[in-house]
């Protein structure tokens, strides 16, 4: 069992490297995340002599087996409750769905809609979900997606987005690096006069005849 898993992992790794989409990537990341985990419970498994079963088959959403063809348009709005997703799409079965809600994604599969396959799939939520309130239905030209909040309140998007890092603020810093880029914001919104004042002292500041280029400026 163990030798399946690891030839699945390999090959997951081969497509996680070819992979060029992000959400793709993201897909194919928590999906190797999960088999490395099945992997290692099927070793401890083993080893306590006590083995159970455990599935093998791959859950990725929009699995390239059956050729979906994913939802990228959508509407959404919210409640201090719950959260609205619309999906614009005629003549769905609802007896033909699959939704698979997690804690923070959601995965809905829809067969056989004019011999087509669709999917949509949020892998990664803003904030948190309840699952098992959550649900789907199905209306004559549209499907309604229904997710209830773990905790009141506003989402400000409907994915998770990363924070941008802030740059770190260097203390060792030359305070005279700051002291020249002050200067060079003066040389170029200084009149002619302006600029040929900096433009001595920042010489002089460079050849060591000046202390403090900015003196008289203060």
């Amino acid at each position: 069992m163990a030798d399946e898993y690891a030839l699945d992992l390999e090959e997951l790794r081969q497509l996680q490297r070819i992979a060029k989409r992000p959400r793709v990537v993201s897909l194919i990341s928590s999906e190797i995340r999960n088999l490395e985990k099945l992997s290692t419970d099927a070793v401890t498994a083993h080893a306590s002599q006590t083995p159970e079963p455990i599935s093998t088959q791959a859950r990725v959403p929009c699995t390239p087996a059956l050729n979906y063809v994913t939802l990228a348009s959508f509407s959404w709005d919210q409640d201090s409750d719950k959260v609205k997703i619309y999906l614009s799409l005629e003549g769905v079965d609802q007896e033909k769905m699959e939704s698979e809600f997690k804690t923070m994604s959601l995965d809905i599969k829809i067969h056989d809609v004019q011999g087509k396959n669709y999917c949509f799939t949020i892998p990664k939520l803003n904030k948190e979900i309840v699952p098992e309130k959550s649900k789907v239905v199905v209306k004559p030209s549209r499907i309604i997606v229904t997710l209830f909040k773990a905790s009141k309140g506003n989402w400000l998007d409907l994915q998770f987005k990363e924070d941008k890092v802030k740059p770190s603020v260097n203390k060792d810093k030359d305070p005279m690096a700051g002291i020249m880029d002050l200067m060079k914001n003066m040389y170029e919104e200084g009149d002619d006069e302006m600029k040929k004042t900096i433009a001595k002292a920042w010489t002089d500041a460079r050849t060591g005849k000046a202390a403090d280029p900015l003196k008289g400026y203060r």
